[in-house]
């Protein structure tokens, strides 16, 4: 992985391209990160970068409070590391911003989606009610039979029921970056990503992008 930064997710507009197209895009204010700490094989046992983003005050613990009077720099919200294929070309207090994107990158982002809290079968697995009316009864939307009273004479594993939906960590892969405003630290990423407005996202250099 060469390229990848965190941000916060803005919402969703639309803009033109060249030919007039309309393009739906997502708006991730990305960066900057501040490299706190470099990783390496003889000490760590792998090469990584730890990042933080962020200068907000936020409580730390003394491991934390460690790494940040170390590398002399300000304390942040949010540590991440990444395994970049070339850490050596990231020094301590430095900035990564969002312009180590361009357009016509594919990126994978992956963020943790909206939560619907306890959800029936019907929101959360998009399955069929019964009908309304001559004497259905009560149970217009309920999960309707579990399985066999006799054989096997238990519910299968992962059958479809009620239960919690949403905030789940999800990574939507090969989104095209249509547009970079560096001085904005605003990446414009076409689709959709997941999350609400405000989420933290992770940018990444996709994976399986031909």
């Amino acid at each position: 992985m060469d390229k990848a930064i965190l941000g916060r997710k803005v919402g969703m507009t639309s803009i033109f391209d060249e030919t007039g197209l309309s393009i739906a895009v997502t708006v991730v204010e990305a960066g900057p990160m501040t490299v706190v700490r470099k990783k390496t094989p003889e000490r760590d046992g792998y090469s990584a970068v730890l990042v933080s983003f962020e200068d907000a005050p936020k409580h730390q613990n003394k491991a934390e409070a460690g790494v940040y009077k170390k590398a002399n720099v300000a304390a942040g919200k949010i540590l991440r590391e990444f395994k970049f294929s070339q850490p050596d070309k990231f020094e301590v207090g430095s900035k990564i911003n969002c312009d180590i994107f361009a357009g016509g990158d594919m990126v994978d982002v992956s963020a943790v989606s909206k939560g619907h809290g306890f959800s029936g079968v019907i929101k959360r697995w998009n399955q069929r009610r019964l009908k309304m009316t001559h004497g259905t009864g009560p149970v217009h939307r309920s999960v309707g039979s579990t399985g066999a009273n006799s054989t096997p004479s238990k519910v299968i594993k992962g059958l479809h029921m009620p239960g919690h939906y949403g905030h789940d960590n999800v990574t939507i892969q090969n989104l095209k970056i249509v547009k970079v405003d560096a001085a904005r630290n605003v990446l414009l990423i076409r689709g959709a990503i997941p999350g609400p407005k405000g989420a933290l996202v992770t940018v990444k250099q996709s994976v399986k992008s031909k």
